[in-house]
């Protein structure tokens, strides 16, 4: 065997370990995971720097008290005693005001009532102090109650009859008293008790003043003399 056939054949000695890794380079760390390592480090330290510097200006910033519009990101669900407190409050408020107009309402619809300590004339009004009587428009209630009175000899106390029943009712045939139920022209109370004079003594205007001339004839004999009644006592 020549010398260089027994060189071809000799077995080729391993490549050192070391030798390789430093050709490839140091072990795990590549270049790929050194870029990976790099961008890692910027973006935390990069975060951490937005956070700090975040909440430094929230905490240099002026603090801010909460106005009504302010409450409309919070919870609706959420307690909130003192939204319930105003709740509450208006609540009685609108309650108040209500129960005041009401009383006021009653006011205006009521018809002042004069009181004198004593009816002039005893019985009733002597013909000098007869409140004067309008001419009342045809066809009116008025008008019914003037003609009924004259043919009952009264016509020189109309102006008592039209005094007495403007404040009672204003002559208003369906007018009803909300404190004693006292109803019609004359005020009847009960209302029923004018039945007496016709069955239609809810709505006939002539019903309510034919039983209304009679109440005052057994009672007080004259209008002047229930008209007179009614101012010393407020009613009659």
């Amino acid at each position: 065997m020549s010398s260089g056939q027994q060189l071809k054949d000799r077995p080729r000695a391993p490549r050192s370990r070391r030798g390789g890794d430093e050709r490839s380079g140091s072990g795990w760390l590549t270049a790929k995971r050194i870029v990976i390592l790099g961008v890692s480090v910027v973006v935390v330290v990069g975060g951490a720097t937005f956070v700090i510097r975040t909440s430094m200006e929230h905490n240099n910033a002026p603090k801010q008290v909460l106005g009504p519009d302010s409450f409309l990101a919070l919870d609706p669900n959420a307690p909130d005693p003192e939204s319930d407190i105003l709740k509450e409050q208006a609540v009685q408020a609108l309650r108040k005001d209500r129960l005041q107009s009401t009383r006021e309402d009653r006011k205006k619809g009521l018809d002042p009532v004069e009181i004198v300590q004593k009816a002039p004339g005893g019985g009733g009004f002597t013909p000098a102090d007869f409140p004067p009587g309008s001419t009342p428009d045809p066809g009116s209630n008025k008008a019914l109650g003037k003609q009924m009175a004259e043919a009952r000899g009264w016509g020189g106390e109309w102006g008592c009859l039209e005094k007495l029943w403007d404040k009672e009712s204003h002559w208003n045939e369906r007018a009803m008293n909300r404190y004693s139920g006292a109803y019609g022209i004359p005020q009847a109370l009960p209302g029923s008790k004018m039945a007496s004079a016709g069955s239609d003594w809810q709505t006939n205007p002539a019903t309510q003043i034919k039983w209304g001339l009679g109440y005052i004839a057994g009672r007080y004999k004259t209008p002047c003399g229930a008209w007179g009644h009614s101012q010393s006592t407020g009613w009659y």
